[in-house]
């Protein structure tokens, strides 16, 4: 039994090696810089190279990993890859025997499901905040998914009186970067029954010590929820801030963070200790094909209640499906996978009815340098 790992999409040295399978040595390393990479024995396939390989690939959807039985049959050739001139590549593809055992996965659909799911949970969550019945929720997810337009959703049902009749609002949406006293007159702010804050893509405060003992505060699990800002501050005394008030209200963080991924070890011990007073709820699209999947569940359900996501632009669902699938086939070279791409390429389609694909390649793909 050995286990074998076929390449979708990669390359070694600015080499193609596309449905070239290889013995497998270990798995999918992420890089900084996006993508990652996966290391194969190389056995003679392609021949400029070493024992073993590093092939770039755009994501874990760009292979399969697989075990195979081999069959007790005369072995065949290996297959080989020769360097040719002008950087043509020449595979020998061989005739061998294998009896294959893929690696169980989800379908589309399993994977559709679960994505929508978690995607009703966080609504329904979001409403639970709101009503006060929940202190604090973490949501995590890669940056264009909709996990920000599902919160803000919710957020505006539920102030939709407060706007009607001119009260005060009982809950805010704080995104980009804030202090520690901002931080504290904000939740003093919005310290009542039921008054919600969300922290869109507000990372700094969960990087900073004084944060995060504020938010720990305000999120401990006792009865009473005291916080206290005891340093001196014009601040407080200028915006009528008291230095210590009981907190009563919900808070809730959107982040691209992967609270589970963390390396620094800090880091790790600052999430920590806000993980374990809200409820921690991951998105999982955390793969070139979830995302695309999830570009097709939310331009399914769209359709299904005439709020879909090309809805304002009158695309006809050919051409809905046109967009996906040129996406699908174009998923490594695009600057980003999101919602956010689909309706920038929408607005090409509709713009540059015969020439839509020529323009996303200039305005959309990374450039292939």
């Amino acid at each position: 039994m050995t286990t074998s790992i076929t390449i979708h999409h990669g390359s070694y040295k600015g080499m193609k090696l596309d449905g070239q399978t290889f013995r497998f040595q270990s798995n999918f390393k992420p890089s900084a810089k996006g993508g990652g990479t996966v290391r194969v024995h190389n056995d003679g396939i392609v021949t400029d190279g070493g024992k073993f390989l590093t092939i770039k690939v755009p994501d874990q959807t760009a292979f399969t990993i697989t075990k195979k039985s081999k069959a007790k049959t005369k072995s065949a050739p290996k297959s080989k890859v020769t360097q040719m001139p002008a950087g043509v590549m020449a595979f020998n593809l061989p005739a061998e025997s294998e009896q294959v055992e893929p690696v169980s996965e989800e379908t589309d659909e399993e994977v559709i499901a679960r994505i929508r799911k978690r995607f009703n949970i966080l609504h329904s969550m979001t409403k639970a905040a709101t009503n006060g019945d929940i202190r604090a929720m973490i949501v995590s997810g890669p940056p264009g998914v909709g996990k920000s337009h599902g919160v803000e959703l919710e957020i505006e049902k539920a102030t939709l009186f407060d706007q009607i009749s001119g009260k005060k609002l009982r809950a805010e949406v704080v995104k980009g970067s804030a202090s520690a006293i901002g931080l504290y007159c904000t939740l003093y702010k919005y310290s009542d029954p039921n008054s919600v804050i969300v922290f869109d893509d507000c990372d700094s405060i969960l990087l900073d010590d004084v944060c995060l003992n504020l938010l720990k505060g305000a999120l401990d699990s006792g009865k009473k929820r005291k916080i206290s800002w005891l340093s001196e501050s014009s601040v407080l005394r200028r915006e009528g801030v008291p230095d210590q008030f009981d907190f009563k209200g919900s808070v809730i963080f959107i982040t691209n963070l992967k609270f589970d991924a963390m390396k620094s070890q800090k880091l790790r011990d600052h999430l920590d200790a806000l993980q374990s007073r809200c409820h921690y709820l991951d998105l999982t699209l955390d793969t070139m094909r979830d995302k695309i999947l999830r570009i097709k569940q939310i331009a399914q359900d769209g359709r299904d209640e005439g709020i879909g996501l090309f809805e304002d632009k009158e695309i006809s669902e050919q051409g809905q499906d046109e967009i996906i699938k040129f996406m699908e086939d174009n998923c490594d070279r695009l600057r980003e996978v999101s919602l956010r791409m689909a309706i920038k390429i929408a607005d090409l389609y509709v713009s540059q009815p015969t020439e839509w694909k020529e323009f996303a390649e200039v305005t959309c793909f990374r450039p292939n340098r």
